[in-house]
């Protein structure tokens, strides 16, 4: 893992964070609630080659210290990361080769070259396989020019299965290890730059929350709703949406297919988010289209506590699992235990350039959280046959604690937006 003194150098959470989240909102407009929606990713600069260069010089160094000697990639998330190539999968392997002696070297379909020379970066190797060919062999080439016929070659965690069974089989000479090690090393942590993107998706998100609960009425359908909160995403200069759950379908955390329309009191959840450069934003809100009863201003109340209790728990040092255990205590010292029983799922997944990635905030994982890593905090109350509430924003954690991502928290069921 990076160590807190080079994070602090390259990351820098606090002031300077917060230095370059204003810079960034400047240039894009003031995203204060009370704003008119304008597009305010109008301004923002993307991620340099300084950017994905310091991704590399962090893959190798912790290549390095486990005794990696290359790391495939096929297309994907991973692939994206590090390399500024977007590339979808198929049964035809295409991948970077990522490596401590040089520069990454391409495997591609001899007949898709001309399509890959359009996305990879100038001046790095691209080898090829027609389609008689063997593109494992090929790979097993690739690692003996750089004199590691017999190295350690780890592979993607989301590479597909018959391309590792195929490296087994016709490279077998390479020892196949998991990358995930590379991989989560460096995604598992945020610049400063990733963390301002992140910033800005989850405040749009809220804005298009907002701007979307103005058009609710009696009688509308989730999609109707969802569709607001697209348009007003599509305003705010990013594409998102919100998946709306009205009534007793609230109870199913990812939502019933059963068919409704809005009625008075009935709990609305929403839970969507949009993307920034790239990087991700995960809300959730739940309100009430009415006056809410005694029991859900009740339940509503418990869980916005164990949310604050989970921030309070996030911050460098502690463990993944005890961010979890101190948003369920919450929970169960109000009643709604034991276990899994009301509070269904795990406090957080991590998040970035996927919605759910590495790590998570769950029992038994005794990972120690560092500055930079973010999660969702989304604890939940479900009731099935009445209805759920879950209260979801993103957060960083930080050199000293943790603060959630976007601003603009949930004070009330009546006050959504802080």
């Amino acid at each position: 893992m990076i160590s807190r003194r080079h994070f602090l150098k390259i990351g820098g959470l606090t002031a300077s964070l917060s230095g370059f989240t204003r810079g960034l909102f400047s240039q894009t407009g003031n995203p204060s609630p009370q704003t008119a929606l304008e597009n305010l990713t109008a301004g923002v600069k993307p991620l340099g080659p300084e950017d994905y260069q310091a991704r590399l010089e962090k893959a190798r160094a912790l290549m390095i210290d486990h005794g990696i000697d290359g790391l495939f990639l096929a297309g994907g998330t991973d692939l994206a990361y590090f390399t500024t190539v977007n590339w979808g999968t198929s049964e035809r392997t295409f991948g970077a080769l990522l490596n401590r002696k040089g520069g990454t070297v391409w495997v591609c379909p001899a007949f898709e070259q001309e399509r890959a020379k359009e996305l990879v970066p100038e001046g790095q190797e691209i080898r090829v396989w027609e389609e008689h060919e063997n593109p494992y062999r090929l790979v097993g080439g690739i690692m003996s020019d750089l004199g590691v016929r017999t190295g350690r070659l780890a592979i993607g965690p989301s590479t597909a299965s018959f391309i590792f069974y195929g490296l087994r089989r016709d490279a077998p000479s390479l020892d196949l290890v998991s990358g995930s090690v590379v991989t989560e090393g460096c995604r598992g942590t945020k610049t400063a730059k990733e963390l301002a993107f992140m910033d800005l998706a989850n405040r749009i998100t809220k804005l298009a929350y907002r701007e979307g609960f103005k058009s609710i009425r009696e009688g509308m359908t989730p999609r109707d709703l969802s569709a607001a909160v697209g348009a007003a995403h599509q305003k705010l200069g990013a594409s998102g949406s919100g998946g709306p759950q009205f009534g007793s379908s609230t109870a199913f955390p990812h939502g019933s297919r059963a068919p409704r329309t809005l009625n008075p009191g009935d709990v609305i959840m929403v839970d969507g988010g949009c993307r920034v450069q790239g990087f991700s934003s995960d809300v959730t809100r739940t309100i009430v289209f009415g006056r809410p009863s005694d029991k859900l201003r009740k339940v509503w109340d418990i869980v916005r506590k164990s949310q604050a209790a989970a921030l309070a728990a996030a911050r460098p040092g502690a463990t993944c699992e005890s961010v979890d255990a101190a948003a369920r205590k919450v929970i169960e010292d109000a009643g709604y235990g034991p276990g899994y029983k009301f509070f269904a799922h795990r406090v957080g997944h991590g998040i970035g350039m996927d919605g759910h990635e590495y790590p998570y905030l769950v029992k038994g994982n005794t990972l120690k959280i560092e500055p930079g890593m973010t999660f969702s905090n989304e604890p939940g109350i479900y009731i099935y046959g009445e209805f759920g509430v879950r209260t979801e924003d993103c957060m960083v954690v930080t050199e000293d604690g943790a603060r959630h991502l976007g601003g603009m928290e949930a004070v009330s069921i009546e006050e959504p937006f802080s």
